[in-house]
């Protein structure tokens, strides 16, 4: 998708970054009829608003934006839509971190997702600031990009085949490698929970596993939700709670859109993708609530609930890749209303085994502006999920603390000893903000990028 990012243009129109401290200055800049207009628009530079200011000769001649430069990124994210079509250029010199979230977030608000139908009009044009890092904000937009297309696309056309696809060629383009489990083959292969759970559709269960980097690197290991479409099983959601499904492998597509980055930036490390692809339907082959199933762990576990499946593929998931002893596992996952209720649907819940990789994930997100905001891995829960006939439930039988159960479940398949994240996710913009169109989100991409790049340069 283009990035609505273009080379200079004498025609460009200048856009001003100012906030309330600096207004002054800025309106001293202009002529007195230019101040008596600002003046008559009420213009405070509020974060996000703008004056448009006219031209001598007609037409535009100049923008004011408001903006935060604590959060730069979304300074001018809501102008590609707002201002009027034409090429546009910044009128400020702030710096090369701030050009560069700045130019990131003018690309993120100029996404749309035509796949089925072509956008209202063009986006406005930003003329590349001189002290952006190009090549970084090429890099992030991309992946984002990447990630809100997986999840804006139907379940018809992003079934568990399609999404091995688009994981299959982004190894191509990052001379990665992938293999994909399909069907019967996931139990030769010992991950019978994928299977169980993806049975019940006629489009095959699937684990794709991408690698990638020095196998001498350090390890790192990301894990992602693929459940392209949940019903709930025979558990079944009401019509209500099965509309937005198709972003329930909003935690896989965020995870392709990372790996995307990383390979990308030539990140040094040893990267490996997991992501078990299926879909939660009913039929005659469904799994079926106080099944037993065993795990790839060799645990096993009851079914108490059909519609807890996401905690299930990952299970297998996790416990692949906690074979290997990584240096760190991440999963991300549109796993629990609970989280949603506890958090809002702006603000992904990490739970960490681990006080050092949560405190950097958390300071990237604050620096970010990409927060997470942490919740706990509360040990006395964990005798919620005991089963009388296995080794542990999907669920408990109490109401409370939805998100921190399906994290416990979780935490039983990997070691502790191993770093690893937990990040439940919504995956989705409720309504549109600057720089974040109403539809699907890459929501804690750019903290996880940043954090990795840190940890692992």
């Amino acid at each position: 998708m283009p990035l609505a990012l273009v080379a200079t243009t004498p025609q460009a129109v200048p856009i001003t970054p100012v906030t309330s401290e600096s207004l002054p200055e800025a309106l001293g800049r202009l002529t007195e009829l230019e101040r008596r207009w600002v003046g008559s628009l009420g213009f405070k530079a509020e974060p996000g608003t703008t004056a448009l200011v006219p031209a001598p000769t007609g037409g535009l001649g100049r923008v004011l934006v408001g903006w935060n430069p604590k959060e730069a990124i979304w300074g001018l994210g809501g102008l590609p839509e707002a201002l009027p079509p034409g090429s546009y250029a910044l009128d400020a010199h702030v710096g090369r971190d701030a050009a560069t979230r700045m130019a990131l977030g003018w690309a993120l608000g100029a996404y749309a997702f035509t796949r089925y139908k072509a956008a209202g009009r063009a986006p406005a044009e930003l003329v590349w600031p001189a002290e952006a890092d190009r090549a970084e904000v090429e890099r992030l937009a991309r992946a984002i990009h990447l990630t809100r297309d997986l999840i804006n696309t139907p379940a018809e056309e992003m079934g568990p085949a399609e999404l091995a696809l688009a994981a299959e060629q982004l190894a191509g383009e990052h001379g990665a490698r992938a293999t994909v489990l399909v069907a019967d083959a996931l139990l030769k292969s010992n991950y019978p929970m994928i299977h169980a759970v993806g049975r019940g559709s006629v489009r095959a269960p699937r684990l794709v596993d991408l690698t990638w980097g020095d196998p001498k690197a350090p390890k790192l290991t990301l894990v992602g939700k693929g459940v392209c479409f949940d019903s709930g099983g025979l558990d079944l959601k009401t019509a209500q709670g099965m509309r937005m499904m198709k972003k329930d492998m909003g935690g896989a597509a965020t995870v392709l859109g990372l790996a995307s980055a990383i390979m990308d930036a030539a990140l040094p490390v040893r990267l490996r993708v997991l992501v078990p692809a299926v879909e939660n339907f009913v039929s005659a082959t469904s799994y079926r609530p106080l099944d037993v199933i065993r795990t790839r762990k060799g645990l096993t576990v009851e079914i108490g609930n059909t519609d807890a499946e996401g905690r299930l593929i990952l299970c297998d998931a996790l416990a692949e890749a906690d074979s290997e002893q990584p240096a760190l596992i991440v999963d991300m996952a549109t796993l629990t209303g609970a989280a949603r209720v506890a958090l809002g649907p702006e603000l992904p819940a990490l739970f960490a085994n681990d006080d050092a990789t949560a405190a950097a994930l958390l300071e990237a997100g604050t620096a970010e502006s990409d927060p997470f905001w942490r919740m706990p891995l509360w040990k006395p829960y964990r005798k919620l999920l005991d089963s009388k006939v296995a080794d542990l439930n999907n669920v408990s039988e109490s109401g409370f603390a939805g998100a921190v159960i399906a994290a416990l479940y979780l935490a039983e398949f990997v070691s502790p000893t191993t770093p690893w994240a937990h990040i439940d996710t919504y995956a989705w913009n409720a309504t549109a903000r600057p720089g974040r169109p109403e539809g699907a989100e890459a929501l804690g991409l750019r903290a996880l990028y940043a954090a990795v790049r840190k940890r692992f340069a």
